[in-house]
């Protein structure tokens, strides 16, 4: 019985320790994703998507800048501080009327003492609808001259 019972609170101490972010001192960042893969999607579809921010640390996180790699990408970053375990989001917005493959970054800027800049990315492919406006792709995934 004394047995059952060591092993079972070696156990739980071992998974209770591997469940347990790390904290830090100091703000820290922390994201729930590195990468949104938005999949195939239509000219025109819905480009926002949502990446959620937390700060595992023991002081205010201050995100000062979000900046997208081109004009095509563009996200929206809250400027009030994180406070130590407190969450909030970035928004970003890619232009799907661009038909073909992407893959853009979003550089975050912030206080954080374990990644003042973060790099987090957007992926994906707009397919075209063949209507005007769309360019068609080839099979090499490059966009066929207009017509």
């Amino acid at each position: 019985m004394k047995k059952v019972f060591a092993l079972s609170l070696f156990l739980t101490a071992c998974t209770l320790g591997f469940s347990q972010k790390e904290i830090f001192s100091g703000p820290a960042i922390s994201v729930d994703k590195d990468t949104h893969d938005y999949g195939n999607i239509k000219v025109g579809a819905d480009g926002n998507c949502l990446f959620t921010v937390t700060n595992v640390g023991t002081e205010p996180l201050i995100i000062s800048n979000c900046q997208g790699t081109c004009g095509c990408t563009v996200p929206q970053c809250e400027k009030a501080p994180i406070m130590p375990g407190k969450t909030s989001t970035i928004k970003v917005a890619y232009d799907t009327k661009r038909v073909g493959p992407f893959t853009k970054g979003v550089t975050i800027t912030s206080n954080a003492v374990n990644e003042p800049t973060k790099m987090i990315n957007i992926k994906g492919t707009v397919e075209g609808d063949g209507t005007a406006g769309s360019a068609p792709v080839r099979k090499d995934n490059t966009l066929s001259p207009r017509q």
